[in-house]
């Protein structure tokens, strides 16, 4: 089966050329090669990003990067990454990188972190447990 994405050419203008993206499931796909299998691979193995809240997270100290060069999270997060939510603002690589110019927060003892509006990291910040940070909509809120 093939799943239908209806997206814009360039997805900071939702004004530009509409496209579908078409895609295949990976479990669906499989079924087409005779003899294939699935192998369940444990999350300690990898660490999955698809937004740039998994990349906030995975760019600070809440992950290590291995001597095989295996980037895993800390053992003290037991298995647990913390759950990131940045505001719409920050959905872009480079919007992200306005809001760490100096390097993202410490996040090995985080639980939960949540941006809301606009805001940049000073350095050597540290958050723990479960935050908001509440923003400006128009000028940044420097944390």
């Amino acid at each position: 089966p093939v799943m239908k994405n209806s997206k814009t050419v360039d997805p900071r203008d939702k004004e530009s050329t509409k496209v579908l993206q078409l895609e295949t499931a990976m479990g669906a796909a499989i079924s087409c090669f005779d003899g294939a299998q699935a192998l369940v691979i444990p999350r300690d193995r990898f660490a999955p990003v698809k937004t740039t809240n998994d990349l906030f997270a995975l760019r600070s100290d809440a992950y290590k990067l291995t001597p095989e060069s295996v980037i895993v999270l800390q053992e003290s997060r037991n298995g647990i990454p913390p759950n990131i939510k940045l505001d719409g603002a920050y959905k872009f690589v480079d919007a992200m990188e306005k809001l760490i110019p100096n390097g993202p927060p410490s996040l090995i003892n985080c639980d939960a972190l949540t941006i809301e509006g606009k805001v940049i990291f000073e350095k050597d910040v540290v958050i723990k447990g479960k935050v908001t940070v509440k923003g400006g909509s128009d000028e940044a809120k420097t944390v």
